[in-house]
C-alpha cells in the first residue's frame, strides 16, 4: 500500500465515517428508458473527492483491496483523489488493471471492493468503482493516457477472441515488447464488451477510446476469423507465431432441452436479443441484422446478470410489459441486486418459483404464450442452492409475445475439437493452470471464461495479465 502522510494518522477514524454519505446520481427511469444512454451521471471532480475522503484507510491489507481480484490498491487511490491527485490515481489503477474505466463500471462492486468495506458495519460504503471510472476518465480526458512500450523483442504472439481476457493479455505483451494480433470471429474487437454488455451499462464510447489505446500500442486485429473453422491453432503456429492464448469466453447460449416450442418464432436466445438489440448495424455479424421483431409483452427467463440486461433492453425497445420468469425465489438470484433494482424501476416485473414448460403458438403460428408450472424449493444441492421441485397440477400460462432464454452460457468445443493434444474438460472448458494459464500444449496459454466458466469481466482480465507474465516468460526462455 502507498504510503500515507503521517499527519493523516492523527485524523480519527470515526469522523470520516461519519461525514455525510451521497448515493449514486441517476437518470430518472422515465427518462433513461427512451435510450441507451448511462445510467449514472458521472461524479465531477468535487463530488469525487468529497466521497473518496470518507474512506478511513484501513491498516493494509484493506478488506477492499482483497476482495478486489485485480488487488487495486485502492486505499491508496482514495487518498490521491481525496487530495485531487487524479492522474495519479488513475496510473495507480492502470498498474494492476488492464480495463480500469470498464471495471469501474460493470463491475459488481456491491459484491467485491465496495460490499468489504468496513463502513458497511453502521454506514453506507465508499463508492470505489465511479471514483475508479471517475479517475482514468479524468486522465483520459485531461493529459491522455498510452500504453507503455517495451523494446521490440521480435516475438509475435497470437491471441483468440478480443473479450477481456485477450485484451488484458495483449496489453501486458505490449508493455514486455512482444507484437501481438488479435484474431476475433466477430467484426469488431471488444467481445463481451461490445456484444454482450448493453450500452446504458458500457457506453460504446467509453469502449471504443479504450480500443483506441489498444491501436495506438500497435496491436494488430484481425475480424471476422473464426479460429478453428477459418484457421486453426497449428496453422498460427505455422505462420510464424511463437505463443497462442486462447481468450474466447463461453458464449454458447445454454439450451431448453426437451421444452417444445423453443423453435417458434418470437423466442430467442439472450446473446442474439443482446447483440441485435444493443450494437449499432455496422458492427453486427452478418447473420444478426435481421431487425429484432419485439411483441408488446415479453418475458425473460433466468435470474442472472443477462436476465437483467434483457430485460431492460426490452423496455428500452418499447415493451409495455416485461416479466421475469424465475424458478427459485429472488434470494437464490445469481445476478447482481443493483441491476435489479433498477430493471424495477425502470418497470420491470418478476414472478418467482415459475418454470416454463411449454411455449405456445398462436393462430398465426408465433408465440403468443408461456406455459408454466409453479415450483417450490427442496434440499439444497452441490452448490447450496435449494433444489426447485414442481408443483403437480399447477400449471398455468402467461401471455407473451416474445421470449428470451438467459439460462447461462456453455464453452464452444470447437477448438478443443480441432487442436491436437489441447486438453479440455466439461464440455469445451480448456484445461489451464490457474496462476500460469499453460495448457497441455506448449505455447498454448489460455485463460478467461473459456477456461473458468462464465464469471466477471475482471476475472477474464486478471486471467488474461497471469497468462501473459507466463507466455513473457515462455518467449524469453524459448
Amino acid at each position: 500500500m502507498q504510503a500515507v502522510p503521517s499527519e493523516f494518522l492523527a485524523i480519527d477514524r470515526r469522523e470520516r465515517a461519519n461525514r455525510p454519505f451521497f448515493d449514486l446520481d441517476l437518470r430518472p427511469p422515465e427518462v433513461r428508458t427512451c435510450d441507451f444512454d448511462g445510467v449514472v451521471i458521472s461524479f465531477d471532480p468535487e463530488r469525487a473527492m468529497v466521497e473518496a475522503a470518507r474512506c478511513v484507510h484501513c491498516p493494509d491489507p484493506a478488506p477492499c483491496m482483497l476482495a478486489c481480484p485485480a488487488h487495486n490498491d485502492i486505499p491508496s487511490a482514495m487518498w490521491l483523489i481525496e487530495q485531487g491527485q487524479f492522474e495519479e490515481a488513475a496510473n495507480l489503477y492502470h498498474s494492476t488493471s488492464s480495463l480500469p474505466e470498464i471495471c469501474g463500471r460493470v463491475c459488481p462492486h456491491e459484491a467485491l471492493c465496495q460490499g468489504s468495506c468496513v463502513l458497511n458495519k453502521h454506514h453506507q460504503p465508499v463508492q470505489t468503482g465511479e471514483l475508479e471510472a471517475f479517475a482514468v476518465d479524468h486522465q483520459r480526458r485531461t493529459n491522455g493516457y498510452a500504453i507503455p512500450l517495451g523494446s521490440p523483442t521480435g516475438k509475435k504472439v497470437a491471441i483468440i477472441g478480443a473479450g477481456p481476457a485477450g485484451l488484458a493479455c495483449a496489453e501486458q505483451l505490449v508493455r514486455k515488447g512482444h507484437e501481438v494480433t488479435i484474431f476475433e470471429s466477430k467484426p469488431a474487437p471488444g467481445g463481451l464488451l461490445v456484444y454482450g454488455i448493453p450500452n446504458f451499462k458500457l457506453p460504446k464510447d467509453v469502449w471504443m477510446e479504450k480500443w483506441e489505446e489498444f491501436e495506438r500500442a500497435g496491436v494488430k486485429f484481425v475480424p471476422n476469423t473464426y479460429i478453428g473453422k477459418d484457421r486453426t491453432i497449428d496453422g498460427l503456429f505455422e505462420e510464424g507465431f511463437e505463443a497462442v492464448f486462447i481468450g474466447v469466453g463461453s458464449e454458447i447460449d445454454a439450451k431448453m432441452e426437451d421444452t417444445p416450442g423453443t423453435d417458434l418464432p418470437g423466442v430467442y436466445e439472450a446473446t442474439d436479443f443482446l447483440i441485435r438489440g444493443n450494437v449499432e448495424g455496422e458492427l453486427l455479424p452478418e447473420n444478426m441484422r435481421k431487425p429484432l421483431e419485439l411483441g408488446r409483452r415479453v418475458v425473460v427467463i433466468g435470474g442472472g446478470d443477462t436476465a437483467s440486461d434483457c430485460l431492460r433492453t426490452a423496455l428500452r425497445l418499447g415493451a409495455e410489459e416485461v416479466t421475469c420468469l424465475y424458478r427459485r425465489t429472488e434470494k437464490e438470484m445469481p445476478g447482481g441486486k443493483k441491476d435489479r433494482t433498477m430493471a424495477r424501476d425502470e418497470g420491470a416485473k418478476y414472478r418467482f418459483l415459475t418454470q416454463p414448460v411449454k411455449f405456445i403458438a398462436g393462430p398465426d403460428g408465433k408465440l403468443a404464450a408461456v406455459e408454466c408450472i409453479e415450483m417450490k424449493l427442496g434440499e439444497p444441492d452441490a452448490k447450496g442452492r435449494r433444489r426447485p421441485v414442481p408443483v403437480e397440477g399447477s400449471n398455468f400460462s402467461v401471455a407473451a409475445d416474445t421470449a428470451i432464454l438467459a439460462l447461462g452460457y456453455w464453452p464452444d468445443p470447437i477448438l478443443g475439437k480441432t487442436t491436437p493434444n489441447l486438453e479440455v474438460h466439461d464440455w469445451g472448458l480448456i484445461t489451464a493452470d490457474k496462476k500460469t494459464g499453460s495448457t497441455s500444449r506448449p505455447g498454448v496459454f489460455s485463460g478467461g471464461d473459456c477456461v473458468t466458466g462464465p464469471d466477471l469481466v475482471v476475472t477474464a482480465m486478471v486471467g488474461g495479465r497471469k497468462a501473459a507474465a507466463s507466455i513473457d516468460e515462455y518467449l524469453r526462455n524459448k
